[in-house]
């Protein structure tokens, strides 16, 4: 979002592709765009993430060779097209054009295959003109994970982008839970959650993470519960919770590095990245973490020992776009 804002305010027009949840939720934010739809990977993260992600490969190239041709053919069609920007889509680029990739996980981390996995990625991003990465020189946020010496990619750290603003306003609620990713993972702490909170004597807000066509509110067991939340809704429930519980997606962190929060994250089981930035961030002192099944109120009393994410929000460069 952040970047299809920064195209507006010069002067280019953005055509959304995307799919699933993503593509529901952007078309509800801009409704007014042109949006493509794209195939899914649909990665299912298993317990053995190397054997899984070998077993679904045939998948993945499958959906890569399809969203390319998506591209491919809208760009033959229409000739005003100057750029293309991925957010981690590996086909989404075009020879015709100048093609940007976005990514602060240069680094795949797979245990002792990580050096090949690795080495898979980046291969892929030196197909792109530009490698964006949405974090400082010095990896602050993203770690080992944007770190490489691969001179062929031709990367460019960005700063850390956010959706959010800053707002210093009367904090209403105790704790502000954000759900989201895979149905069944979300599903699942959702319900460890609840139980957890059940009984809790302090204000509760969950959003669901679940784009549905209607919004709806209700509340059970004392806990505030929202489908979903658009941009300036969740921006303000942010900033006026106490405490924030999320799991330990990149694009969350740097949310809540902007909005300066005290947070608690779990990170989604068996994805190695979110794993690793929970890790990371605990040995840096800014925020706790725990797996899935061991979490507990008591965990909530670490967090003041823990100083939070906290950035200034970056502001793009213009040269950024000369490349088009």
């Amino acid at each position: 979002m952040p970047i299809i804002h920064f195209l507006l305010e010069n002067n280019f027009i953005p055509i959304i592709a995307s799919d699933g949840l993503a593509l529901c939720f952007l078309q509800k934010e801009f409704p007014n765009f042109e949006t493509l739809e794209l195939p899914s990977y649909n990665v299912l993260y298993t317990k053995k993430l190397k054997l899984g992600l070998v077993l679904q490969s045939p998948k993945i190239l499958k959906a890569i060779r399809a969203e390319k041709k998506v591209i491919d053919d809208f760009i033959e069609v229409n000739k005003d097209v100057v750029g293309v920007i991925s957010d981690n889509r590996f086909g989404v680029r075009n020879t015709k054009v100048k093609s940007v990739y976005i990514t602060h996980q240069l680094n795949v981390l797979s245990d002792f295959t990580t050096f090949f996995t690795s080495y898979l990625h980046q291969k892929i991003i030196k197909k792109f003109d530009e490698c964006w990465i949405p974090d400082f020189e010095n990896s602050e946020f993203s770690g080992k994970l944007s770190i490489t010496k691969n001179s062929k990619i031709k990367k460019k750290f960005i700063g850390i982008l956010s959706r959010f603003q800053k707002e210093e306003i009367q904090k209403e609620n105790d704790v502000l839970i954000i759900l989201s990713g895979i149905e069944s993972q979300r599903k699942s702490l959702e319900k460890k959650l609840l139980v957890a909170f059940k009984n809790y004597s302090k204000k509760v807000v969950l959003v669901q993470g679940k784009i549905e066509n209607n919004q709806t509110v209700k509340v059970e067991n004392g806990i505030k519960i929202y489908n979903y939340l658009l941009s300036s809704e969740l921006e303000q429930e942010i900033n006026q919770s106490e405490i924030v519980i999320c799991r330990s997606g990149y694009s969350s962190i740097m949310d809540l590095a902007v909005l300066r929060k005290k947070v608690f994250f779990i990170p989604t089981k068996n994805q190695t990245e979110q794993e690793y930035l929970a890790s990371y961030l605990e040995t840096k002192a800014i925020a706790p973490f725990c797996e899935e099944e061991n979490f507990n109120l008591n965990c909530l009393d670490e967090v003041k020992y823990f100083n939070g994410v906290s950035v200034k929000e970056s502001k793009l460069d213009k040269d950024l776009l000369s490349l088009f």
